[in-house]
């Protein structure tokens, strides 16, 4: 791989570590910041709970993320091996599927009429992806 292209991956790869771990942190946050409280005191207790739990392992699992490519960017942009490629391969994956949920999953209804919101969704589809496409140029890009 050229050395610019080589240096480029490594600090695209350094972004998305760091934009994972902001991720990880908001979601920690985000019964708050949605207020989401009210709603989930109403809904039975085992819902309740597994929602914490997802919370909290969603949080773990995008610092795990966030840590393995900040300490092996380089490794990762370099494909140096079967390992750094399937690593870059399932991280791309789950930021694939987390940009398509953007629009497979939520209902309109939630942004439709607020520039806020349409706005925010639109940058959690476009960032999501962003992170995908990082991933899969880590896995799949060489020159010849």
């Amino acid at each position: 791989m050229n050395p610019s292209h080589l240096t480029s991956l490594k600090t695209a790869l350094r972004a998305a570590a760091v934009a994972q771990f902001a991720v990880a942190i908001l979601n920690l946050f985000l019964i708050r910041i949605m207020k989401w409280k009210p709603d989930l005191d109403r809904a039975p207790l085992l819902i309740r709970e597994v929602f914490r739990i997802h919370v909290v392992f969603i949080s773990i699992t995008l610092s795990i993320f966030g840590t393995l490519s900040w300490r092996f960017a380089y490794e990762i942009a370099r494909a140096s091996s079967p390992l750094t490629i399937w690593l870059a391969v399932a991280i791309g994956l789950f930021w694939l599927v987390r940009s398509a949920m953007q629009w497979l999953h939520y209902s309109a209804s939630h942004w439709h009429g607020s520039s806020l919101r349409t706005s925010i969704h639109w940058a959690l589809f476009l960032g999501y992806g962003a992170m995908a496409v990082v991933y899969f140029a880590a896995a799949f890009w060489r020159n010849g």
